[in-house]
């Protein structure tokens, strides 16, 4: 964890320590490597042990997001990567926590008691991006390490591997049990 312009930079994978130091209403800029998830993708880490899943969790960042991206060569771009409503996948958080270990989740909207509860119990915590900002969020995406079940689930609901720098978000729901929702 270090600081940039006043702000705490997250750069997972994170520890435990580091997301129960942070506290909500904390503005916080996430740099490396992220994992955009929507509803099938965590029905599917929901259901799967930690070796049966293709892409690092543990400590890591999970979006809520279903990226529009644009294939350029070889290679993908991403044009907008806005947040999308976190509530729809709340009732897989706890088993995804128990099962992988992830310390961040970032969305809109907020999510309620039982996300909160295992946030707390598991060391974890929710970031909030801003909605209609897609394209300047777009901006912080330096490149597309990856994708997975894109065969499977399509564009907006496959898992995307981003390597973002200074994604901006400001902590709404703590690992000590504080929710600004």
């Amino acid at each position: 964890m270090s600081k940039s312009e006043g702000k705490t930079v997250l750069t997972p994978p994170v520890d435990e320590g580091t997301v129960r130091a942070l506290a909500t209403g904390e503005e916080v800029l996430v740099s490396g490597v992220i994992h955009t998830a929507r509803d099938m993708a965590h029905a599917r880490l929901a259901s799967l042990d930690a070796e049966e899943v293709p892409f690092p969790l543990r400590g890591g960042a999970i979006y809520h997001c279903g990226p529009i991206v644009l294939r350029k060569g070889g290679s993908w771009e991403v044009v907008a990567a806005g947040p999308t409503t976190s509530s729809r996948t709340e009732r897989y958080i706890p088993p995804i926590l128990e099962r992988h270990s992830p310390r961040i989740f970032i969305g809109k909207g907020g999510l309620g008691e039982a996300a909160l509860e295992a946030f707390e119990r598991f060391g974890c915590v929710y970031l909030s991006a801003v909605g209609g900002c897609a394209q300047s969020l777009a901006n912080a995406v330096t490149a597309v390490r990856n994708v997975f079940y894109l065969d499977e689930f399509g564009v907006p609901e496959a898992v995307w591997e981003l390597e973002v720098e200074n994604f901006p978000a400001i902590v709404t729901m703590d690992a000590r049990g504080n929710s600004m929702h």
